[in-house]
């Protein structure tokens, strides 16, 4: 076998679905949460690295041997650094500003390499840079399997998440109504409230891992059926929420996703709502 065919067998491997956790909402709207940190990586974001990672190696753009390379402050690098420590891939990333050694470890205990690069939005200059191929999970966001999954446990009325690539709102909107989540400074509310795909706010989110100064190529405005901002404020304070429910930490992204699925449940009158969230990674 072909390092190639042996790679995307690996990636095709299946996984037990994550489990949907009841919130207590109350009222006539059940509200689920999908939580993503079952996943080896416990992030939100091991799905789509392993589809970055499954649409690079299928086109030729790593091989064996080939170093991996991407530019992400967030859990996108745990998830990322893990697959390629089981392909037997080098991996770089390049992070934002200060080294920070509680990031750093979480790649390095996978075996990747962390650099660190100011200012911020210097980082995806650098990746280029590096020998190998860049990943760009930005620029070549690639759809997953979060809604055949999801689909196959129950049928929600909605489903709400945070944007980050749009990879995910563009996999679950062509199949059920999905809403947005999105923290304050990010650019994907006002960006599909005007219609206007090239919107920048040029502010960072506090809220790491889904909110973005700009609207990524990747979020199909089209598929979105409803974008809700969120106040930060509000996000951590659901974060705490969450913890208390799952018995385990998760990031602030998830409590974005978690105000925004209540408040589309105060508007309706019965159904069910799923809201995506993921835990604080921790390295594996």
């Amino acid at each position: 076998m072909s390092w190639k065919a042996w790679a995307l067998a690996l990636l095709e491997e299946q996984e037990e679905p994550t489990p949907l956790v009841e919130f207590p909402a109350g009222g006539p709207v059940t509200v689920l949460m999908k939580d993503e940190s079952a996943h080896p990586t416990g992030t939100m974001r091991h799905r789509h690295a392993r589809a970055l990672f499954r649409q690079a190696i299928a086109e030729g753009l790593v091989t064996e041997g080939t170093t991996v390379v991407e530019a992400t402050g967030g859990n996108a690098a745990v998830a990322q650094a893990w697959f390629a420590r089981r392909l037997g891939l080098p991996y770089v990333v390049v992070m934002p500003g200060q080294r920070s050694e509680e990031r750093a470890r979480r790649v390095e205990e996978l075996g990747g390499e962390c650099r660190f690069v100011t200012p911020p939005l210097a980082i995806y200059d650098a990746a280029r840079e590096i020998e190998g191929h860049f990943l760009d999970q930005f620029g070549r966001a690639a759809e997953h399997d979060l809604a055949d999954e999801l689909l196959a446990q129950v049928e929600p009325d909605w489903v709400v998440v945070g944007a980050n690539t749009g990879a995910t709102s563009a996999t679950l909107g062509r199949r059920t109504r999905v809403a947005v989540a999105d923290p304050e400074n990010s650019a994907y509310f006002p960006g599909w409230t005007l219609d206007a795909a090239d919107y920048a706010t040029g502010m960072p989110s506090r809220i790491e891992g889904i909110g973005r100064p700009r609207v990524e190529p990747g979020f199909r405005g089209e598929l979105v059926d409803r974008v809700i901002p969120v106040p930060d404020e509000e996000s951590r304070a659901a974060a705490r929420t969450i913890a208390e429910v799952t018995g385990h930490p998760v990031g602030d992204a998830s409590g974005t996703a978690l105000v925004a699925g209540l408040r589309l449940a105060e508007r309706m009158k019965g159904g069910l709502i799923v809201t995506v969230i993921g835990g604080i990674p921790a390295s594996r």
